[in-house]
């Protein structure tokens, strides 16, 4: 019988704050809803995977208050985010900087964009880690996270391991990845099925706790 691996991006973060790594006041918001929206689908995960930074356990946190699912989660770094912040430094050390790099979303996303197609090329020095060991923890998550034989597997990550992950399913060249990522919704659902022939895309980017009545604010990319 097929399985089901289910990849949730975290909720809204804390972008521009001094502590990204936390939910916003909309971001657990945006937690609850997605939780109360799959349990109204009939979602029951028999395994729960989370990255290994505060904001996948708090959107989990969110989440299992409507679902009460009381299995321990399993704590997987290779689901991660990768280090867009050092890599960004890495990329501009010795170098003009571009303006509220950090700060301001339109400048941080149009950098972050062209850093990573430089990242995959190897062409960023001294980044955090490499592009190639960042494709290899991602996908060996993602085998750890079905290793157990569960059918339905719920793992709450990141833009950019979600991006990976389709990319890889897909068969997509490389650049793929980052064009992925930041199209990826905060709480949004990516469904995988996985049998023993391999991993297949059934859905990407939904957002069941969205629609068009609440949509502003609940939409959020960051």
């Amino acid at each position: 019988m097929a399985a089901q691996l289910f990849l949730v991006r975290h909720a809204q973060a804390s972008f521009g704050a001094a502590d990204y790594d936390r939910l916003s006041p909309l971001g657990h918001q945006q937690a609850q809803a997605l939780g109360a929206a799959l349990k109204r689908l009939g979602v029951v995960p028999d395994a729960i995977c989370l990255g290994g930074l505060r904001r996948h356990r708090e959107t989990w946190e969110g989440m299992n208050k409507a679902l009460n699912i009381h299995a321990v989660p399993q704590i997987l770094p290779g689901f991660d985010e990768f280090d867009f912040a050092g890599l960004l430094d890495a990329r501009f050390r010795g170098q003009e900087t571009p303006k509220n790099l950090h700060s301001d979303r339109r400048a941080h996303f149009t950098a972050l964009r062209e850093t990573v197609l430089e990242w995959q090329g190897g062409k960023v020095i001294d980044a955090p880690e490499t592009y190639g060991d960042f494709a290899t923890r991602v996908a060996g998550a993602r085998q750890q996270a079905m290793a157990q034989g569960h059918q339905t597997v719920l793992v709450v990550s990141s833009g950019g391991p979600i991006g990976q992950s389709v990319a890889q399913i897909m068969g997509a060249p490389a650049d793929a990845m980052i064009r992925l990522q930041l199209q990826v919704k905060n709480c949004s659902v990516s469904r995988i099925i996985v049998t023993p022939r391999g991993e297949h895309l059934s859905t990407f980017n939904e957002t069941p706790h969205i629609d068009g009545q609440n949509a502003d604010p609940m939409l959020t990319y960051s």
